[in-house]
């Protein structure tokens, strides 16, 4: 497991503690980044659940938060939080079902297909129109500019 940037005397408490659980879990080598996002991740849930409990508590007129308001709020979290995977088999009839249809063929003309031009950002959204005077008397038109 990578360090932190930071000494290893100086790395903080709880990023010790997450990489210990990674480690427990077999994981022997990850970006100090993956560490970083499940501290941030630990954090919000906590302080997701406790401003539920909080919540619970104060809607059953009590001064203070109990394990049973810990509980519920945790349990309305699962509810709509996380979820299961679905199951294996289903997941292979699933794709047994999608595998059935043959993908489609390469067409001849392949690469990324543009609109025409009068449909593109980039292409000229406008005409000049000549002075009718300026043409009449053999002068350039009064719209064009000289190439620089």
């Amino acid at each position: 497991m990578e360090e932190t940037p930071n000494k290893p005397d100086e790395t903080p408490r709880d990023y010790k503690i997450m990489a210990l659980l990674l480690q427990s879990h077999g994981i022997e080598d990850c970006d100090p980044s993956v560490i970083n996002q499940l501290l941030e991740f630990s954090h919000r849930y906590t302080v997701d659940v406790l401003q539920d409990a909080l919540v619970y508590a104060e809607h059953a007129k009590k001064s203070d938060v109990d394990l049973e308001d810990v509980r519920l709020a945790i349990q309305g979290r699962v509810n709509y939080s996380f979820t299961s995977p679905p199951e294996k088999e289903f997941l292979l009839e699933l794709a047994d079902e999608r595998n059935k249809h043959p993908l489609p063929l390469i067409p001849e003309k392949y690469g990324v297909r543009l609109p025409p031009e009068k449909y593109t950002l980039t292409g000229v959204n406008f005409h000049i129109v000549p002075d009718p005077r300026s043409q009449a008397a053999g002068n350039k038109p009064a719209n064009t500019h000289p190439a620089a």
